[in-house]
């Protein structure tokens, strides 16, 4: 993918070094695949997969029972897949992924298990776990705790041969056991494939899309199934032949929604005549007259900025269970202010109704020899419903905000110092107590003491984590997962002339504050086996040129989407394939200010959402009744959505003020004898 500058005067020279390099990058699931041809070094011929996989299988037998303990971080790898533990607030997991130095690829079929509370990594080992892979795809089940697993790819060291899974795993999160789901008597299930994308729907699992690799050539997948959880079965709806479904492609974007699931871009190649003018190519004719030069079909990267819908309708409850949901794509107008210019290998994951969107790489054809590569580290939000994407970008600390910090740490250290005087005391007195024969102590403090220092110590001996402020280093097919408010961002691959990096670090962002990118490990590598020459030759103007972008970040001319707010005085329209520019805060609902935390918006608006809440289940059908907490808390929901959802409008107004020296908006209806109008107090 990256440019190539190589002048070697031998041309057979230059063609199979092209070769090699398009035959090492065929099975990568992003990667922009140019040609199929055998390569005279290639391992396809003298490697067995099915003889690699046996014994891997083999091995695996050897654990007898499941086992977790303490390891190392994972080390570095691609088109892996993190995800939080759907049982614990306080656990990721992280599966598979590959690594490639140069000379050889590493398949990896380990599942690690992160504490983000005590910042330690367990690895769990299975008599029974799914084989080595990459680019495979696995969700969260919407009405149970499972995490499936479908699919991926493994290939050969060097890449000369590949191997599709078409396996279903199921994995609990509590017990950390894999289980394999067979498909039983004639059913039928999807075919193997890798780059596809699964997400949760009530009691179904929804799988589009991915590639195969064959011996010829790279075939991309349109096709749907769903699995039923209840049911335990697959089937492939039947949808309208009138309708338009989404073109095949791989490693897009498929977000769950109440109402089904949404879907935006991907990746593929597509046939595309060359050669020739432009009026041959039209008529696809070979030499036709005009000294063109023949016309031959050639596959072309395309990436893919169009979004769609996919409406899912259950059965009603007086239907069979085994009755199959009714399934529709409906296609959606482009997005507004999509990421320019478009990038493949970009990953996305879900958030409060929205997708947030990291890295990408955009490739430009030069020439036959080579590709001129951009990478992108950018961070986006993509809201589902207005169909609309902005930048997110960090803040850095203010000098009020660390003289506040400075302050809050004298307290604390004050408060520490007045429980320690009052520990003191309290020994004393406990030891003179003791000394006239009375006995103070309670069953059972000795341990709430010994808990309690042990906290203590825990905190004290808690290791402050790095943070910066600049987005990690460009890269696609990074593994994404956003866990409670957080980004997490793992992995991934950058490219630099013949030589590709693998990351071995995993970031964290908060979504709420945007206050820096934290470093919760980070390791460098320097077993690069394969060449290097052209990386060498760019490295000190690349890092320039980088070095630039960085300065530049805020205003640079590969992403002008604005930050200001969508046009106001527009409705806003509930049909899901709606495109216009909508705002939020157009709306009637109560929305936040600026300035204005989730809790304190609730707090003002608490009575309006429990109002709203009961107008609306006044007008639903079932006349349900809800009791007052229950209205408390459906009402919380509301306003804990209309907080996301106007989140990034909202912050372009607190940054528009902020640049015009306005501080905390607050409002004189809000405060006490503030909504006479008029007064003293407005004297200014």
């Amino acid at each position: 993918m990256a440019k190539d500058k190589k002048k070697s005067t031998d041309k057979k020279a230059v063609k199979a070094a092209k070769a090699a390099k398009q035959e090492k990058k065929a099975g990568k699931k992003d990667k922009k695949v140019a040609s199929k041809d055998k390569d005279i070094d290639s391992d396809a011929e003298s490697v067995d997969l099915d003889a690699v996989l046996a014994q891997y299988a083999k091995e695996q037998e050897q654990y007898h029972a499941i086992t977790e303990v303490p390891c190392e971080p994972p080390s570095a790898r691609t088109s892996s897949t993190l995800i939080g533990n759907p049982a614990n607030d306080n656990e990721l997991f992280f599966y598979g992924g590959e690594y490639f130095n140069g000379a050889t690829a590493h398949f990896f079929n380990d599942l690690f298990v992160y504490n983000l509370k005590k910042d330690t990594w367990n690895k769990v080992t299975s008599p029974n776990s799914p084989l080595p892979r990459s680019g495979h795809a696995w969700c969260r089940a919407a009405n149970t705790k499972e995490v499936y697993l479908f699919g991926g790819e493994f290939s050969s060291p060097k890449q000369g041969t590949f191997y599709h899974y078409n396996d279903f795993w199921k994995l609990d999160p509590g017990s950390r056991e894999w289980t394999r789901i067979e498909v039983k008597g004639k059913a039928s299930s999807p075919p193997a494939r890798s780059g596809h994308r699964m997400v949760g729907f009530k009691q179904y699992i929804i799988v589009f899309g991915g590639f195969q690799d064959t011996s010829a050539t790279t075939k991309y997948l349109n096709d749907l199934w769903i699995y039923d959880c209840v049911n335990f079965v697959w089937h492939t709806p039947k949808l309208q032949s009138a309708r338009a479904i989404p073109d095949a492609r791989s490693s897009f974007t498929l977000l769950s929604h109440d109402q089904g699931a949404v879907l935006y871009g991907g990746y593929s190649r597509v046939k595309a005549a060359t050669g020739g003018n432009k009026q041959q190519q039209g008529k696809g004719k070979k030499g036709a007259g005009g000294g063109g030069g023949a016309v031959r079909m050639v596959l072309k990267p395309k990436v893919h900025e169009d979004t769609w819908f996919l409406r899912i309708t259950p059965p009603s409850s007086d239907q069979p269970s085994t009755t199959l949901p009714t399934i529709s794509w409906e296609r959606r107008k482009r997005p507004a202010n999509p990421p320019n210019p478009p990038r493949a290998g970009a990953t996305m994951a879900f958030h409060k109704g929205r997708g947030i969107m990291f890295g990408g790489v955009h490739d430009t054809e030069e020439s036959e020899e080579g590709l001129e590569s951009e990478f992108f580290n950018q961070l986006f939000v993509w809201n589902i419903e207005r169909n609309r994407f902005m930048p997110l970008n960090l803040r850095r600390p203010k000098a009020n905000a660390n003289k506040k910090a400075a302050q809050q740490a004298n307290v604390s250290r004050r408060g520490r110092a007045k429980a320690d005087e009052e520990e003191l005391l309290a020994n004393l007195k406990a030891l003179e107590m003791k000394a006239s024969g009375v006995t103070t102590t309670s069953p059972g403090s000795d341990d709430e003491d010994a808990k309690t220092k042990e906290e203590e110590e825990e905190e004290e001996t808690k290791i402050e984590k790095a943070r910066i402020y600049e987005f990690p280093h460009p890269r696609f097919n990074a593994a994404l997962t956003v866990h409670g408010d957080t980004l997490y961002i793992f992995g991934g691959t950058f490219e630099k002339g013949d030589r590709e990096f693998t990351f071995d670090e995993l970031w964290s962002i908060n979504l709420n504050h945007l206050d820096g990118v934290v470093e919760i490990f980070k390791r460098e590598l320097e077993d690069w086996q394969g060449s290097d020459d052209e990386a060498d030759s760019e490295e000190d103007d690349d890092e320039e040129e980088y070095s630039d972008e960085e300065d530049g970040e805020e205003e640079s001319p590969t992403s002008p989407v604005s930050t200001a707010p969508a046009r106001l005085g527009t409705s806003v329209e509930e049909d899901i394939g709606t495109t216009e520019e909508i705002s939020a805060l157009t709306d009637t609902l109560p929305h936040p200010r600026p300035f204005e935390s989730r809790a304190d918006f609730y707090t003002r608006t608490s009575e309006a959402w429990q109002n709203i809440t009961i107008e609306e289940l006044g007008k639903s059908a079932q006349g349900v009744q809800k009791t007052p907490k229950e209205i408390k808390k459906l009402a919380f929901e509301r306003a804990e959505e209309k907080w996301w959802d106007c989140r990034e409008e909202i912050r372009a107004l607190e940054d528009e003020q902020e640049a015009a020296g306005i501080g905390e908006v607050v409002s004189l209806a809000d405060k006490e004898g503030g909504a006479s109008g008029g007064g003293v107090g407005r004297r200014r």
